[in-house]
């Protein structure tokens, strides 16, 4: 009974240390907006009231990042600002910092495939790299985000390889982000209790 208690305690230190290395910044309601904000897009885009133009449609797309950037950044600035003392330090931003070369190295690709007039390559280059974001969350997230960013970079690495798929058809890059990112919403809710109890903890 004595060895059945230790491990016990050691098991509860173990989900205890786990619980303070988990980042509560990205909000739950902002990722779930963006899922829903990427399947109005991609109808819109698909509708003909936005030119078939890989022009147009990137603007299109690049309205609705921008869009998402705004509601998931914002809700972590709300986060951080809404936090007392010491959890103001910019070091509780770390993990967030740690996707920021993936999505980085995402623009450059972007920047990289316009000039080559490839197009057609920038949905999966997008989501191999949001994909790729996902994972240095590992241990400050829950476990599902983690899969969630294996399941988003072997999306795009289907994408790049698969033919047919266009700049032109918005529904797979659309429907692939909705339910990414409600999955990914759900799964910050779950894990957060909700988003307005977490902003102050």
């Amino acid at each position: 009974m004595d060895v059945q208690d230790a491990l016990a305690q050691v098991r509860r230190m173990q989900d205890i240390l786990q619980e303070r290395r988990l980042f509560r910044g990205y909000s739950g309601r902002a990722r779930l907006f963006s899922g829903g904000l990427a399947l109005a897009g991609a109808a819109v885009l698909a509708s003909g009231r936005v030119p078939a133009t890989p022009r147009a449609q990137l603007a299109g797309w690049l309205l609705i990042l921008a869009l998402a950037l705004l509601a998931n950044y914002g809700a972590l600035a709300w986060w951080f600002f809404s936090r007392r003392g010491a959890g103001r330090n910019l070091a509780a931003l770390a993990p967030a910092r740690e996707a920021l070369a993936p999505l980085a190295l995402g623009g450059l690709l972007t920047l990289a495939l316009m000039r080559a007039g490839a197009t057609d390559l920038l949905f999966g280059a997008w989501m191999a790299c949001y994909g790729l974001a996902h994972l240095p969350y590992r241990l400050t997230l829950p476990r599902a985000n983690y899969a969630l960013g294996l399941g988003y970079f072997a999306c795009g690495a289907a994408l790049l390889l698969a033919p047919g798929v266009r700049l032109l058809h918005p529904w797979p890059m659309g429907l692939i982000f909705f339910v990414g990112e409600t999955i990914g919403g759900f799964v910050l809710l779950h894990d957060h209790g909700n988003d307005r109890t977490s902003t102050h903890e």
